[in-house]
């Protein structure tokens, strides 16, 4: 069973164990004593079972059973102490066991409270605060029911309350203070630029295209989605102009997966003002990395990207032989892109195929007719790839596979998400059931760069209540926080830097870090034995723990969050700086 199978089975079997001690409850308290009892086994046998599900969590790491173990076993002892010698004893009025079954139900509700609302890290002030709820609803339940609670219980909650008001709640408290990310974008040019040799203009406004025979409202650059195609060869320099035409909440560009200097990244906020309508921003920057890349807006970008301002990337080492296609997937007002095409090609021509998720959610692709190779990810070179055949790869939200193939003389075709997008002639092939390709065990691997680390930085992946902002909000979380409240990281120049990044939501969060690769080290403890994987967009799944490392190496403030852009405009996004 899986860390993420673990941690949903343990939040379904508290719901059941609080749905069964409340119901139990409220059918002892209408006298009907079958039910009542019936209800509280069963609650007494789901809390129980929390032991196993809890001891696993702990035992796969504190970080998905801290606030369980801390806060919601105590509760959960206190309810089978409170209730379960009452239900034996229950031999005549049932009535007179509601009150203990409601306080269990109160208890268990208030651990799965603090994971649901709360998470991680656990506090002594939220603990406090869910017993102080659980001991004045349990008070508030006795007067209801025409029972009056004794002296002792009152003077408890009374207690308990203000210690969580002096303890603070840990959700209106940020668990650090957040340094401020700098505006000044002062850093230098890490690396000298030169004239332009390739000049490009992109005019973001919005637009109406045809996708799939129907008019659809996007933004767009140049009034076509995705943008125009952008080209270079390694040394050249790039010269890019954004206008904004008219889209209101402005734009810029980002590149994605590009080690760009500082100033070149495009985050409004950090390295730029946003580009407001009728403005203009100039980007310039050296090509010195092969590969396959992507460009898009990052102000407002849950929304932008959505609507289409993105568009492709493509760094080749020297002219490209053969037939070289880019395939950037989206979805756009709920219909896919790029619409299905086919294109013969002669047998024995090499074939490059360009793979890009532009979308927030992983897709799932499949090469039909022919044995493929992947070799690049990320826009590094793989070492060592191997023959593939009747294999499927998932690419996360941001991320790019090159496969390379020799066109065979019987036809291609590439499926995503079982949906033919790209093809050399017809192909009818079930592709559902083929295995996925791990890239952490795929090709040839080799010694980790370094043999000393400088900075170690954990990240943990959550959901809680955000009550920073004017308004409150459930916001995706970072070490309990939400941006801006998360404490960025700082690194030196030079340091070697590991990030342990835990999943401890129900969701995936597929993680990108601006301005540098990062290499994979391991993932749930077990360590990369593939080709060197140097990644800029990763899948951390449920329950996953990935370990990663890098050389700080181009100085910056830079954006490190996850690529939901949803979960990043909801919180989930900090910032490394350099010191």
């Amino acid at each position: 069973m899986t860390v993420g199978s673990l941690l949903t089975a343990d939040l379904v079997i508290t719901a059941l164990a609080v749905a069964g001690w409340l119901g139990g409850g409220a059918a002892s308290a209408a006298g009907r004593r079958p039910l009542a009892l019936g209800l509280a086994a069963f609650a007494l046998l789901a809390t129980l079972a929390r032991a196993v599900t809890i001891t696993a969590l702990a035992r796969a790491g504190w970080w998905f059973a801290a606030e369980k173990v801390l806060v919601a076993a105590p509760l959960s002892l206190a309810a089978v102490v409170v209730a379960g010698p009452r239900l034996l004893r229950a031999r005549g009025d049932i009535r007179s066991v509601a009150v203990p079954l409601l306080f269990a139900g109160y208890a268990v509700s208030g651990g799965l409270l603090v994971t649901v609302l709360h998470g991680y890290p656990a506090s002594a002030g939220v603990g406090l605060l869910a017993v102080a709820g659980v001991v004045a609803a349990t008070a508030l339940t006795w007067r209801v029911l025409g029972r009056r609670p004794s002296r002792t219980v009152s003077r408890a909650a009374l207690v308990v309350a203000v210690a969580a008001l002096v303890t603070g709640t840990g959700l209106t408290a940020a668990p650090g203070a957040a340094l401020g990310v700098p505006h000044d974008h002062e850093y230098p040019d890490a690396r000298a630029v030169g004239e332009p040799t390739r000049r490009f203009t992109l005019t973001a406004g919005t637009a109406t295209v045809s996708v799939s025979g129907r008019d659809v409202a996007a933004w767009a650059f140049n009034a076509q989605v995705p943008g125009p195609e952008l080209t270079a060869s390694v040394g050249d320099v790039l010269e890019v102009t954004l206008h904004n035409r008219d889209i209101a909440r402005g734009v810029t560009l980002h590149w994605h997966g590009y080690d760009v200097p500082n100033r070149q990244d495009g985050v409004p906020g950090v390295t730029q003002a946003a580009v407001l309508p009728g403005q203009e921003f100039v980007y310039r920057f050296r090509a010195d990395q092969a590969g396959t890349y992507w460009y898009h807006t990052h102000a407002v970008s849950d929304i932008g990207v959505r609507m289409g301002l993105y568009g492709v990337l493509v760094v080749r080492p020297a002219p490209a032989t053969g037939v070289d296609v880019t395939v950037p997937v989206h979805t756009l007002a709920g219909l896919p892109l790029p619409a299905p095409r086919t294109e013969p090609v002669e047998a024995g021509v090499p074939v490059r195929l360009r793979l890009i998720n532009t979308d927030d959610t992983t897709h799932r692709y499949a090469l039909a007719g022919t044995a493929f190779r992947v070799a690049a990810i990320d826009g590094s070179d793989l070492r060592g790839p191997t023959s593939l055949v009747d294999t499927a790869v998932l690419i996360p939200a941001g991320g790019r596979y090159d496969l390379v193939f020799t066109a065979p003389a019987t036809p291609v075709a590439l499926f995503v998400d079982g949906r033919a997008v790209y093809s050399t002639g017809p192909v009818s092939t079930a592709t559902g059931a083929w295995p996925v390709l791990d890239p952490l065990t795929y090709g040839v691997g080799s010694p980790v760069p370094w043999s000393r680390y400088d900075r170690k930085f954990t990240l943990v992946l959550d959901r809680g209540l955000d009550l920073h902002g004017l308004l409150p909000r459930y916001a995706h979380t970072v070490n309990g926080a939400a941006d801006p409240d998360i404490p960025p990281q700082v690194v030196r120049l030079g340091d070697v830097v590991t990030f342990t990044i835990v999943n401890r939501s129900l969701v995936v969060h597929p993680w990108h870090l601006h301005g540098h690769h990062v290499l994979v080290l391991s993932r749930n403890g077990v360590p990369a034995t593939g080709s060197p994987l140097w990644l800029d967009s990763f899948d951390v799944r449920p329950g996953d723990v990935w370990e990663v490392a890098f050389q700080a190496d181009n100085p910056g403030s830079w954006a490190n969050h996850c690529h939901n852009l949803g979960h990043a405009d909801a919180g989930m996004m900090l910032h490394l700086m350099y010191s």
